[in-house]
């Protein structure tokens, strides 16, 4: 899902920590860095954090260099104006994962282009979004694959998180679905396809959640047999369900499911008219 930005101006954060670094012992370092660490955070958001832009920045590759930012994440002073900018971006309002989906509030803040590889952006608020720790774990600190493509998403700069970016295929047998396949929206544009795709197969998100759709289909086929029974029109009820999870995210896993259940036009002659069969009380 896309996020909002954070109101936080970056390049006002960090004149702020370069004035607060004048009584420290890299004061003349950070005094001498500060309009260079300002172009760099520039140029992050005229990119979008893009890493095919963005490249890593050779002048704080140096172990010593990159401590020096690594201390402003991980070990900010309790006065320290980006500790406040890092209490704020950590609040628990979210209630999904904006990386997959996932309901449950996220746990970890993530570094969009990793702090190890881009010191300089440990605490840049542009760089920096909530994501649940099984997201994070596989997305680690890779950025680009092989032939030097994006592999993610990005919440606060990808607009076409506005729209639906994923679907579920289910095929046969409609009673109980032999596979089911999640994929990039058909009506995505095909600049933007393969960066959803790399999204998807980087989290692996089709495995982690092939559970979550059969559970549901066996959920659904429970639902239509109630709705049959209740004399309700089929079709109308699941435009509410689906309609209802999509109050949450155009891309939450119960809007991708009733999506796919709708637009299935042969399983839904299958769930309106044919004998459901019949579920397990247990």
């Amino acid at each position: 899902m896309q996020l909002p930005r954070p109101e936080v101006d970056d390049l006002r954060l960090i004149e702020k920590v370069v004035a607060e670094r004048q009584n420290g012992r890299n004061r003349l370092y950070f005094a001498g860095i500060e309009d260079a660490w300002k172009r760099r955070a520039q140029q992050y958001l005229a990119a979008g954090g893009n890493p095919e832009v963005v490249k890593p920045w050779p002048d704080v590759a140096e172990q010593d260099v990159k401590t020096r930012y690594l201390t402003l994440y991980n070990s900010p002073d309790d006065d320290a104006v980006q500790k406040a900018v890092l209490e704020k971006l950590r609040e628990r309002t979210l209630q999904l994962c904006p990386a997959c989906g996932e309901d449950g509030t996220p746990n970890t803040l993530d570094h969009y282009l990793p702090k190890d590889d881009y010191p300089e952006f440990s605490i840049l608020a542009a760089n920096l979004f909530p994501m649940c720790d099984i997201c994070q774990g596989h997305k680690g600190t890779d950025t680009l694959d092989d032939m030097g493509r994006r592999l993610f998403l990005h919440p606060y700069f990808d607009q076409l998180l506005n729209q639906q970016v994923m679907q579920l295929k289910m095929g046969l047998p409609f009673a109980s679905p032999k596979s089911m396949t999640l994929e990039a929206h058909d009506d995505l544009c095909p600049t933007l396809k393969p960066v959803v795709s790399r999204h998807l197969e980087n989290l692996q998100l089709e495995s982690r959640y092939n559970h979550y759709f059969r559970d549901e289909h066996v959920r659904l086929l429970g639902n239509v047999t109630d709705i049959r029974e209740a004399e309700l029109d089929v079709t109308q009820q699941l435009v509410l369900f689906r309609n209802n999870a999509r109050r949450k995210s155009i891309n939450s896993w119960g809007h991708i499911f009733y999506d796919a259940v709708l637009r299935n036009n042969a399983l839904m002659n299958f769930l309106a008219l044919t004998p459901l069969p019949l579920l397990s009380a247990s």
